[in-house]
């Protein structure tokens, strides 16, 4: 309870040595670690927290000007609006922790399933959106709440019953694990790793389609992790198997949650190809199209809107996932590495 009562209380104590150790993010975490292991402290804080909302796994956001947020409603609200629907207070016992501001107010997510969705947003001014659509449409602290958010939520949906027994398991109040009371088991959320690689031959970089990717989009290439592979391996046959090159050198870029279809960790890389063999052999049962493009083409797409649109000659132009989208990271970095500056 130490880091509960700290944040709750101003953090009275001032030495120069406690506050060059509690940064805001380390009093955050520590905080956060205390809610999750804590149902006491956790119970406690969800009179001083703030809840975003879902409805069967959509969050529910307001049009604010161009832009769409997910309104933090705090608890007194929460409660009388789940009064208002016959709902008692023990309802927000389904929430799970998502975050932490700078002030240490702590961040829930409530899923409203049970209850009447075009009542609930003609209450709150706001509507349900598809949660793939509304992440790119988000602020990034914003997305990333909500990715949180809606990739726990599922992931206690389909959980609800030992693996092993079969009986039901229990949630702890943070949602940070699940217990099976008959055999004692406990189980964490778990993300899936999968890598994203953008091929080079040095000169040029190699970008693919699959058949569920929007019309005109290309991407990054990308796979799940077997189990057993360092990520080095997986970068190298995941190269192999869809476009039939061998990686002679790879490096890390940087990684990213990402809730689609369910919860993975996209591990963001680099990886050279030898240009005397880079002729492309398409695996058709995970590509549908994979082409090189040369730096000029590639500073062209990101300076596209992501939508489909058409060349002059009526052909399509490709376009590159949104800056949400680690894939466009990698892009920008390769173009920045090829001495261009890219919009």
């Amino acid at each position: 309870m130490a880091i509960f009562s700290v944040c709750q209380m101003g953090y009275r104590r001032t030495s120069l040595q406690f506050w060059r150790f509690h940064s805001s993010y380390v009093r955050r975490m520590r905080y956060m670690f205390d809610l999750k292991e804590d149902d006491d402290a956790c119970q406690q804080a969800y009179n001083s927290g703030a809840f975003v909302l879902f409805y069967n796994l959509s969050p529910f956001l307001q049009q604010k000007e161009e832009t769409l947020s997910p309104p933090k409603i705090r608890a007194a609200e929460i409660k009388r609006i789940l009064a208002k629907f016959s709902q008692g207070e023990e309802r927000i016992k389904d929430s799970v922790l998502v975050g932490c501001s700078d002030e240490c107010t702590p961040y829930f997510a409530l899923d409203l399933g049970s209850l009447e969705q075009t009542a609930i947003e003609s209450e709150l001014n706001g509507s349900f959106g598809e949660l793939r659509k509304a992440f790119f449409q988000l602020e990034e602290e914003d997305a990333s709440l909500i990715s949180t958010a809606g990739a726990l939520l599922r992931w206690h949906e389909n959980n609800k019953y030992c693996s092993k027994t079969g009986e039901p398991t229990v949630k702890n109040l943070a949602g940070s694990k699940r217990v099976c009371r008959s055999s004692g088991i406990i189980y964490y959320p778990q993300m899936s790793p999968v890598v994203i690689t953008l091929v080079s031959d040095g000169n040029q970089c190699l970008l693919v389609r699959q058949a569920s990717f929007p019309k005109g989009m290309y991407s990054a290439l990308s796979g799940f992790c077997d189990v057993g592979e360092s990520l080095e391996e997986t970068v190298r046959r995941e190269v192999a198997e869809e476009v039939g090159l061998e990686v002679t050198s790879l490096w890390y870029s940087a990684s990213q949650h990402w809730p689609f279809p369910h919860s993975t960790l996209m591990i963001a890389c680099h990886a050279l190809v030898n240009p005397q063999q880079s002729e492309v052999s398409i695996n058709t049962q995970e590509l549908e199209a994979a082409r090189w493009f040369s730096r000029e083409e590639v500073v062209e797409a990101l300076g596209r809107k992501p939508k489909p649109s058409k060349e002059k000659d009526g052909s399509l132009s490709f376009w590159v996932p949104p800056q949400q989208a680690i894939a466009h990271r990698l892009i920008q970095e390769w173009i920045k590495k090829q001495g261009f500056v890219a919009s």
